[in-house]
């Protein structure tokens, strides 16, 4: 098994590559988690600690409010980076939870020192910045499938961006990620050939 600070320096180099003294001082901000399945990491109206990189395990940043309305936003799995983005970078309170969907094993690094290092070093803002936009661009992405997409399509594109996503996440959290009725996606898996 790779080493977490080694797979996360892989991530790194592939997205957006730091200079070696660089990334010297961010490999240091980084400390080994691990949670249990179904641990809620961030809760709503607490501030987002930590910026996490996911080294095993798959979480889910969800919406649930007083009408008992829950919807699953953002799913994170090796290797990739989790949490609540907007609450960590403003330093507000969350509106989102972030939740463990299985036992899950983390690098995690505290917002305080992330924020610092961003001020310290411009790649180190310019990496952060970069990592903002490929998110925001997802967001957007999803947004017009969620608004322009049949169930059917949703449900491709998805396997098509996660293929692995069918064995790892339980089916009720991914037919509530596509806004389908748990029948209807049963009846959808059925009908996709995979």
């Amino acid at each position: 098994m790779i080493p977490p600070i080694d797979l996360l320096k892989q991530l790194i180099d592939y997205s957006y590559p730091l200079p070696d003294k660089d990334w010297e001082i961010f490999s240091k901000i980084w400390t080994s988690f691990s949670a249990k399945r179904k641990e809620v990491l961030t809760h709503v109206g607490e501030k987002e600690k930590y910026l996490y990189f996911v080294v095993d395990g798959v979480q889910r940043v969800y919406y649930f409010d007083d009408q008992d309305r829950e919807a699953t936003l953002v799913f994170t799995y090796s290797p990739s980076f989790g949490g609540v983005l907007d609450a960590l970078l403003l330093q507000q309170p969350s509106r989102y939870f972030y939740e463990t969907l299985t036992p899950s094993v983390f690098l995690r690094a505290s917002a305080t020192d992330l924020l610092e290092l961003t001020e310290q070093s411009r790649a180190i803002e310019l990496l952060v910045r970069q990592g903002l936009v490929q998110a925001l661009a997802g967001v957007l992405e999803r947004l017009a499938e969620l608004q322009c997409y049949s169930s059917e399509e949703k449900f491709r594109k998805l396997l098509q961006r996660s293929p692995h996503i069918l064995q790892r996440v339980p089916h009720k959290y991914l037919a509530n990620y596509l806004g389908i009725d748990p029948t209807n996606f049963s009846k959808l898996i059925n009908k996709v050939k995979i």
